[in-house]
């Protein structure tokens, strides 16, 4: 993953509150799960855990412009990253975008080989060609090693009628409002107030799990993915490592749970393991602190 230089960050996070202001980043305002959250201004996030996407019903255009169901976009093997964002977004959708891209470069998985991405444009009058521009965008920037490793046919970025869009939001619980700003000359650009997140789903379009802000940490979406695949994807130490982990709603953040490792641990085979176990935490944890200062 290439560096990140410390000033750029501080930067990015001090324009990021700056522009934003009174819009609620919902990674500092969304509740626990199971509870009911102020949406206010129309503006936030509602989680909707469990709950089944009509990806058959609803339908959008890919970057080609073809109408297709959002279950062209599901593969029964593979965990599904949504985002809803605008492609002509002067700030927040950018960073979302950035950041996911971020994380993902820290990943040995693949997209399109081990879980897809979905974005989906909440402006209904951007067209497929700018969707188009915008995939080539974020394909050329994914990027591992010097070289592309990825696969383009994983990145998906939608546009759809406003009833679609709509009755997606709804589904998901994002709840945004689009207001109109002044830009050169007089004119007026469309623009939404909106949260920040990704969504993570099942195969089958369920929603599994809610990551929150601009920055993802790789070790939550690694462990959102694999929940997500119910354990399909990774190898038998991912399995492992995501039994060790749970999501903490308080965080929103996978915390490591040693008590549960310790158990398992104990009944593999007694004290030694415990400690190979936990000698195995004690590295995955430091490996997460070096790529978060990387």
């Amino acid at each position: 993953m290439r560096a990140r230089p410390p000033l750029e960050c501080t930067i990015k996070r001090a324009v990021t509150s700056a522009l934003l202001g009174w819009v609620a980043i919902v990674g500092a305002s969304c509740p626990a799960h199971g509870s009911d959250p102020a949406i206010e201004g129309g503006v936030g996030i509602q989680e909707h855990l469990g709950a089944q996407l009509s990806i058959d019903r609803l339908h959008f255009a890919d970057e080609s412009g073809s109408d297709l169901p959002l279950s062209a976009f599901f593969r029964h093997d593979r965990p599904v990253i949504l985002t809803m964002v605008y492609y002509d977004c002067p700030n927040l959708c950018t960073f979302v975008l950035n950041g996911l891209t971020d994380s993902l470069r820290s990943l040995d998985w693949t997209a399109g080989k081990r879980f897809d991405i979905v974005v989906v444009s909440i402006n209904p009058d951007e067209t497929p060609r700018l969707a188009a521009s915008k995939k080539a965008a974020y394909v050329e920037s994914y990027e591992r090693g010097g070289g592309h490793v990825h696969s383009a046919a994983g990145w998906h970025f939608l546009t759809g009628e406003q009833s679609q869009i709509r009755e997606l939001a709804s589904q998901v619980g994002f709840h945004y409002r689009a207001s109109s700003d002044a830009g050169r000359g007089g004119e007026r650009a469309r623009q939404f107030a909106h949260g920040s997140a990704i969504y993570v789903l099942t195969p089958g379009g369920k929603i599994s799990r809610y990551l929150y802000g601009i920055e993802f940490r790789p070790r939550d979406v690694r462990l959102a993915l694999l929940e997500a695949s119910d354990g399909k994807i990774g190898t038998p130490l991912d399995r492992f490592l995501s039994f060790c982990y749970r999501y903490d709603p308080r965080s929103r953040h996978y915390e490591a749970a040693p008590n549960r490792a310790i158990a398992v641990s104990a009944g593999a085979g007694g004290a030694g393991t415990v400690l190979v176990f936990a000698g195995f935490l004690a590295v995955v944890r430091r490996r997460d602190k070096e790529k978060e200062r990387a």
